[in-house]
């Protein structure tokens, strides 16, 4: 099935070199926060080019500051494609179920398509776990990060209750690079971030934000110890448009879904690590964190 779909892609690039999409003339990608804004754009240019070789349009990369930035964006219709967690689809579905429609995901190595929040601290700070963490400085990533805020402030809060006084301090470090930074370089006691679970911690896992730090050189993964573990999160989904031609969604849908067969180098930036593919999503694998997200809206309401 991928090889016909990859030989289905390559006629129709080559068609895209002569003749531009239908119905557009550019093609904006938004990259959510988590690392700084140069390393986003370097770790996805071979997207950029990918899709500008595909489309026949000039493609662009933005990266905005914060999650928020992107979700506006596919809002807005500035943005026509971007890879979300599932809490930031969240936000974007129950703020207009018409703006964007779910494409693909990735499939870990051991082909599970979820991942975790993963506590942390630094190895030499003598916290082995989050009983240890008590009344200590803490650091979640972003409002809008599954993994570094809505599963494990839910799931914290419900073994620890109200975070604000658990912990002496709570803080948004901006994205989980700089939760992982933060830590290290002492400015919080402890944070959370995400990762697959698989492999090695020292290479910071197989996949996931432990392992871009790693692998940039940010961070000595033996310098941090890991001292809590979420569930299982749904991965989040890679997202189009909807108003899009039909044709630019399907070129994007295909492109994607045979990467790991025709590109894996570029499979490997995008995914942030190893894995296995990346495949179909449907709105409905999102239901539950879509209902945690209206639940956790309507508290801060109240």
């Amino acid at each position: 099935m991928k090889t016909l779909a990859a030989t289905l892609l390559a006629a129709t690039t080559a068609l895209a070199s002569a003749a531009s999409a239908q119905g557009i003339t550019q093609f904006n990608i938004g990259i959510l926060g988590g690392e700084n804004a140069q390393d986003r754009m370097v770790s996805t240019e071979c997207l950029r080019s990918k899709t500008e070789e595909l489309l026949g349009v000039p493609v662009k990369l933005f990266t905005p500051a914060d999650y928020d930035g992107v979700i506006q964006g596919l809002l807005g219709g500035t943005l026509d494609y971007a890879w979300l967690g599932a809490s930031a689809y969240a936000k974007t579905y129950l703020t207009n179920p018409e703006a964007v429609e779910v494409l693909l995901t990735k499939q870990n190595v051991d082909g599970t398509t979820g991942y975790y929040a993963i506590g942390f601290a630094r190895a030499d700070s003598g916290i082995r776990s989050m009983a240890d963490a008590k009344g200590k400085s803490f650091a979640f990533a972003d409002p809008n990060s599954t993994s570094g805020y809505l599963v494990p402030g839910a799931e914290l809060t419900e073994t620890f209750g109200p975070l604000e006084q658990y912990f002496s301090e709570v803080r948004f470090s901006g994205g989980h690079e700089q939760s992982i930074v933060g830590v290290a370089n002492g400015d919080f006691a402890a944070g959370v971030s995400w990762a697959d679970g698989l492999g090695n911690w020292e290479d910071g896992f197989n996949s996931g934000a432990f392992r871009k730090a790693s692998d940039s050189g940010l961070v000595d993964m033996n310098d941090l110890t890991e001292i809590w573990r979420s569930k299982l999160i749904p991965e989040g989904p890679m997202v189009i448009r909807k108003s899009l031609p039909q044709d630019v969604k399907d070129k994007m849908f295909a492109m994607l879904d045979t990467m790991w067969e025709t590109d894996p180098a570029c499979g490997y930036n995008v995914a942030a690590g190893d894995a296995k593919d990346f495949v179909p999503v449907k709105h409905e694998d999102y239901l539950g964190i879509i209902a945690a997200r209206k639940l956790q809206e309507s508290a801060r309401k109240n």
